[in-house]
């Protein structure tokens, strides 16, 4: 409690970068809270499995089955129905591999935005935090020099230490700050890049049953004209 007591009467003590640091605490609080839920409680790293539910009617031709089923996930903001859907209609207009796999990359590009949105803050206020602390530090270290340089020599040294303590204190709360966005900075990047990786996979098989399953206009229209001759 004394630790805790100290850092409330450092904010006096370290003016307005103890402020600073306390509004980035309560911004990486909120960010973390918001991305675990994002990330962890409403996601799950499954989209291959998902994916091979629809394996067998991509093989079989049936594309308004799978339509409707990745619409189905899509609606539900599930990154492989959409990834899936695109795909899916890409084939189903006979636009061939190019065009399946450039609506599909739209779909994971913006996907992975979404993935790895404001996860970055946390490392900046890690940074910042540190930082703020060390020149709130620096500015109760000053404030502490300037109010001893007159006063007899007793009672100097006691208020020169008393300063400085409390001076340190603001290098502590940034420090305090800092270290829990930083590791979560690195636990939730690294859930985001499963969670992309896996979509990433998930989107390459049905990528490559689309395009195993459907030609092109382009390369059916001269076999069709062999035909025809």
């Amino acid at each position: 409690m004394s630790f805790l007591s100290n850092i409330i009467g450092a904010f006096g003590h370290g003016g307005f970068v103890m402020w600073i640091i306390f509004a980035g605490q309560i911004v990486s609080i909120a960010i973390i809270i918001e991305r675990v839920f994002a990330l962890y409680l409403s996601r799950a790293v499954n989209s291959k499995k998902i994916a091979r539910d629809f394996e067998e009617d991509i093989k079989k031709g049936k594309l308004e089955s799978v339509i409707a089923k990745a619409q189905s996930l899509a609606k539900s903001g599930n990154s492989t129905g959409k990834a899936i859907l695109a795909g899916a209609v890409a084939a189903q207009n006979r636009g061939g591999s190019d065009e399946i796999q450039s609506k599909m990359d739209e779909v994971l590009l913006s996907e992975a935005s979404i993935l790895e949105k404001r996860t970055g803050f946390l490392a900046a206020i890690g940074n910042i935090g540190t930082l703020a602390g060390l020149l709130g530090t620096i500015i109760g270290l000053i404030d502490s020099f300037a109010a001893v340089a007159n006063v007899n020599a007793m009672e100097k040294a006691a208020l020169l230490s008393q300063g400085i303590s409390m001076a340190m204190y603001a290098t502590a709360y940034g420090l305090l700050v800092a270290i829990p966005a930083l590791v979560m900075f690195a636990v939730l990047q690294n859930r985001a890049n499963s969670l992309t990786e896996d979509l990433n996979q998930s989107a390459l098989m049905v990528y490559n049953w689309l395009t195993y399953s459907y030609e092109p206009v382009t390369r059916k229209a001269p076999r069709t004209k062999e035909l025809n001759m």
